[in-house]
């Protein structure tokens, strides 16, 4: 454990620091559009050039005190690699991030919710629906059945299986779960997952038969919108505009701390 939180900075690899850095303001653009429950939910990212480890929020802090030195890196034992000791791990955090990373190397990055809108959505039986283009993109979402609290690794396994190669899973009366190749893409996902099901619940509130657009124009949207995607994690490449640089930036101009 290190006291000083500004030590972190010498003890990881240039790599790692970045990662951090980017990871935080995860956390802060999360809190930022009101993504949060409380000081519950986590997004975890992989440490670069450290197999099976993993960087976790520490659990009691408010997404929007979340800084590069303050998060948790663990293994996927749920043993503390380096921490500053002043927050411990959430076990049901640890069951399922580190299921995903550990069955998904293409997992880098794993955000999960507890939304109004999402929870709302997870509980209806029709699921999120392709009433919008943004809804479109998540045409072969996966889904969760409720099992309980996760607290054990039969969970977690059974989490990954119906998770399978997908990128984006709606868990029945829970919440929202997407892993991306980078913490970018992650937070992109989960924020247009998270416009879809609103839009949807807004739409549905007007008590007005919903349009249902054709089944072959949806399934064409969703291969269009997920080509780039797919060229990028095949190819390692960035050739496809991305609003993470943007939203960085963003962070920076609301309060820069998120990078001590």
């Amino acid at each position: 454990m290190i006291q000083d939180t500004v030590a972190i900075r010498d003890l990881v690899s240039q790599a790692e620091w970045s990662t951090r850095v980017e990871l935080a303001a995860a956390y802060r653009l999360v809190a930022h559009f009101g993504m949060t429950e409380l000081t519950g939910n986590h997004i975890s990212c992989c440490v670069p050039g450290e197999p099976g480890h993993f960087l976790i929020n520490p659990y009691g802090m408010l997404y929007e005190d979340v800084t590069a030195s303050s998060l948790i890196k663990i293994d996927l034992e749920g043993q503390v690699v380096l921490s500053t000791g002043e927050y411990g791990v959430n076990r049901a955090g640890f069951v399922i991030h580190a299921a995903i990373h550990a069955a998904r190397p293409d997992a880098f990055c794993v955000a999960h919710t507890h939304t109004a809108a999402g929870m709302a959505v997870s509980a209806l039986k029709c699921g999120l629906l392709p009433v919008s283009q943004t809804s479109m993109r998540f045409l072969h979402a996966a889904y969760h059945d409720f099992d309980g609290l996760a607290e054990n690794e039969a969970i977690g396994r059974k989490i990954v299986a119906d998770l399978g190669d997908h990128d984006v899973m709606i868990m029945r009366n829970h919440g929202l779960l997407v892993c991306g190749w980078t913490i970018g893409d992650t937070f992109t996902l989960l924020w247009r997952l998270e416009r879809a099901c609103q839009t949807q619940l807004m739409a549905m509130a007007c008590a007005s038969p919903l349009v249902e657009p054709d089944p072959a124009i949806c399934e064409s949207v969703y291969q269009t919108l997920h080509r780039d995607l797919r060229r990028k994690k095949v190819t390692g490449s960035s050739d496809y505009q991305s609003p993470w640089p943007a939203l960085l930036k963003k962070m920076v101009k609301l309060d820069p701390s998120f990078q001590d």
